[in-house]
């Protein structure tokens, strides 16, 4: 068992192909031990052909990146992306509610993925919008992020809302919205993307939140 601790230490995940060599494995005898390595716990997979080292997990764990670790893995798990929406703006404040699940934006279609580490939630934006986003190390590996503003227009830009009324009313006091975390420059950030966007809605919002002095 030690010697397969070592073995699996070294990535922060593994393809079907990396735990070929990592053990010394191929075809028939690769699939048998993938499922007795999951049976056993010291495999997670993440989605078909990824898994996590559960060994590599606790090494994290000891060091409290955890968090930064299930980040990384969502740039992993789908790319391109970055961290946006609920996650990052419960993250940055934006919204009082805590979020588990990682949310993120790519421009390759939308999808969910469940695993025994957690959720993960991707929502499709085009290519002209998949910008405002910051990079974080993690180990040695990056982390995509949205800027607060970023990650407040992409959550407000594929919210649906039934009427004009219904929007205000989210914007102003249903939606929780912490207004006050958001600086001028973070301010001019969201206008610049809803003029980029080129969205009535967004527009709109843009319009309403100006006239209550939110923007």
């Amino acid at each position: 068992m030690l010697i397969l601790r070592t073995k699996l230490t070294d990535l922060p995940y593994y393809t079907k192909q990396n735990l070929g060599l990592a053990l010394g494995k191929n075809k028939d005898a690769l699939d048998y031990w993938i499922k007795k390595l999951i049976k056993n716990q010291a495999l997670i997979p993440l989605i078909k052909g990824l898994y996590v080292s559960s060994y590599y997990l606790d090494l994290i764990k000891a060091k409290g990146k955890t968090e930064d670790y299930l980040e990384y893995l969502a740039g992993v798990v789908r790319s391109p992306s970055y961290l946006s929406l609920e996650y990052a703006l419960s993250k940055y404040g934006l919204i009082p509610e805590a979020v588990f699940a990682i949310t993120s934006i790519t421009t390759k279609s939308t999808r969910s993925y469940q695993s025994a580490l957690t959720s993960f939630y991707y929502r499709n934006l085009k290519t002209e919008l998949f910008i405002g986003f910051i990079e974080k190390k993690f180990e040695k590996q990056t982390i995509k992020i949205a800027m607060p503003a970023k990650a407040l227009f992409d959550y407000l830009y594929l919210k649906k809302f039934s009427s004009l009324a219904e929007m205000k009313s989210y914007l102003l006091s249903d939606g929780r919205i912490n207004w006050a975390v958001l600086n001028k420059s973070d301010r001019k950030e969201f206008s610049k993307y809803t003029r980029l966007s080129a969205s009535k809605k967004m527009l709109e919002i843009d319009k309403i939140l100006k006239i209550n002095n939110l923007q």
